[in-house]
C-alpha cells in the first residue's frame, strides 16, 4: 500500500503557510498531496486561511469573516505573499488536494467550486466537523472525505463510529495520541489513517510502526526520508 506524504498547508516549516509559494514548493518537493484550509470572506469568497482571524499569519488583524476579499488581498501573508483564493491554488499546482473546510456555512460555495472546476476526483474534503463532511458529500456525490480528530487513546471506538456515520473514507489523527489499537480499529472498519503532524525522523518511524497510510508534514525533507523501510 502506498504511504502518502501530505504537505501541511504547503510546507509551512519553510514557507509562509497556506500561500501559493508554499503550495508550489510542496509540489516541487514531491509531496503526494497538498493540504490547505478554506474560509469564507465577508463577501463570500473562498480564501485560503487556517485561523478564524488573520492576526497570526498576516500583518493584519480581525476575523476573516469580517473582511472583504479586497481587504484580505491587501495583507502580507509572509515574504510578500498574498492570501490566495481557492481557484488560484487549483491553477497553481496539479497535485491532489486535501482541503479542510472549517465552517458549515462555507460548504455550499465550496461544493459549487468543486462541481464547476470538475475537482471531485482530485480533492478530498476534510474537517473536524462531521456535519461539514455529510453536507459536502450530499452536494458533491462521490467526493472523498476525511474526518479530523484530536483524539485520546480512549477515543478509538468513538472516532471510528463518527467516521462511519459521516461517510468518511479517511481519519486524520493526532500522532501524539495514536495507538496501534486505534489504527487497527480504523483499518478493520475500512478506513485509511493519516497522522498529524510528523516533522522528525522519530515521528516518522512511529508512523511506520503504527502502520499509518500517510502523514502530514511541515517539511519537504520528510518526503525523502519517508521512503525508508522501518
Amino acid at each position: 500500500m502506498t504511504f502518502l506524504t501530505i504537505g501541511h498547508r504547503g510546507v509551512m516549516g519553510v514557507e509562509p503557510e497556506n500561500t501559493l509559494r508554499s503550495f508550489v514548493r510542496a509540489e516541487r518537493s514531491g509531496m503526494d498531496v497538498v493540504a490547505l484550509d478554506v474560509r469564507l470572506s465577508k463577501d463570500g469568497a473562498l480564501v485560503v486561511l487556517h485561523d478564524a482571524e488573520v492576526d497570526r499569519t498576516t500583518d493584519g488583524s480581525g476575523a476573516v469573516a469580517d473582511l472583504t476579499l479586497a481587504e484580505l488581498r491587501e495583507l502580507d501573508a509572509g515574504e510578500g505573499e498574498h492570501v490566495p483564493v481557492l481557484d488560484e491554488v487549483v491553477d497553481a499546482v496539479r497535485a491532489p488536494l486535501r482541503i479542510q473546510v472549517h465552517d458549515l456555512a462555507a460548504v455550499g460555495t465550496f461544493a459549487e467550486l468543486l462541481l464547476r472546476r470538475d475537482l471531485t476526483g482530485r480533492v478530498e474534503v476534510a474537517s473536524f466537523r462531521d456535519e461539514v463532511l455529510v453536507e459536502a458529500a450530499r452536494l458533491v456525490p462521490g467526493v472523498r472525505t476525511v474526518l479530523y480528530a484530536n483524539q485520546t487513546p480512549a477515543d478509538a471506538g468513538e472516532v471510528v463510529a463518527r467516521a462511519a456515520l459521516a461517510g468518511a473514507e479517511t481519519v486524520a489523527l493526532n500522532i501524539g495520541h495514536l495507538t496501534l489499537h486505534t489504527v487497527e480499529a480504523a483499518h478493520e472498519a475500512g478506513l485509511r489513517v493519516t497522522g498529524w503532524t510528523v516533522n522528525t525522523l522519530e515521528r516518522l518511524r512511529l508512523a511506520r510502526a503504527l502502520e499509518l497510510d500517510g502523514v502530514l508534514t511541515d517539511f519537504p525533507e520528510i518526503r525523502s526520508t519517508g521512503r525508508f523501510t522501518a
